[in-house]
């Protein structure tokens, strides 16, 4: 079965927000071989539990007041660049989430949410290119020269430090952020 398209999150197997599971949707009560194992903020417990589909058309949204993002993490703080409450919506309700070291931040460009491409190392942001490592470095606060170089060697993917990810859906830009434990 074909997964639902996120514009916002387009490749969310590959970031292991969602993972392949013969379980059951708590929304829909079906096992359609995928399940969401994202941040869910509700009500009820719902780790582990939700189908992409159920999130994708808003039923999780609608039956259990789930979101997948804090709405106050969607926009750059740093630019203080807003987005129309629609985009908030679609991000936090309908696109799944992503786990972070702290609080996970939404990083919006153009105007509009980005599409998340996921956590990076050292490893990720070079193979990404000088784009996405000045990116990293600039939300990291550090000029050139021997903390960063530290820093950046330290990045892990898996660990911590890491980066996370994004790609502008309106003109292609590279942004996103860094987080420790």
């Amino acid at each position: 079965m074909k997964l639902p398209e996120f514009k916002y999150h387009p490749d969310p197997l590959a970031t292991g927000s969602i993972i392949e599971s013969d379980a059951e949707c708590e929304c829909c009560g079906q096992a359609r071989g995928f399940i969401y194992t994202g941040p869910v903020y509700a009500e009820e417990e719902l780790s582990d539990a939700l189908c992409p589909w159920c999130i994708s058309d808003g039923a999780a949204h609608e039956k259990f007041d789930a979101t997948f993002t804090d709405e106050d993490g969607i926009g750059d703080d740093e630019s203080g660049e807003s987005v129309p409450e629609e985009v908030v919506a679609q991000v936090s309700q309908r696109t799944p989430g992503f786990s972070g070291w702290q609080q996970e931040r939404w990083w919006t460009h153009c105007g509009d949410a980005a599409a998340f491409i996921g956590r990076a190392g050292h490893e990720e942001l070079s193979a990404h290119g000088p784009e996405a490592i000045a990116a990293i470095q600039e939300s990291a606060g550090l000029s050139d020269g021997k903390e960063w170089n530290e820093f950046f060697a330290a990045l892990d993917k898996e660990g911590s430090p890491t980066a996370y990810l994004f790609r502008c859906v309106q003109c292609g830009a590279l942004g996103g952020y860094q987080d420790c434990d």
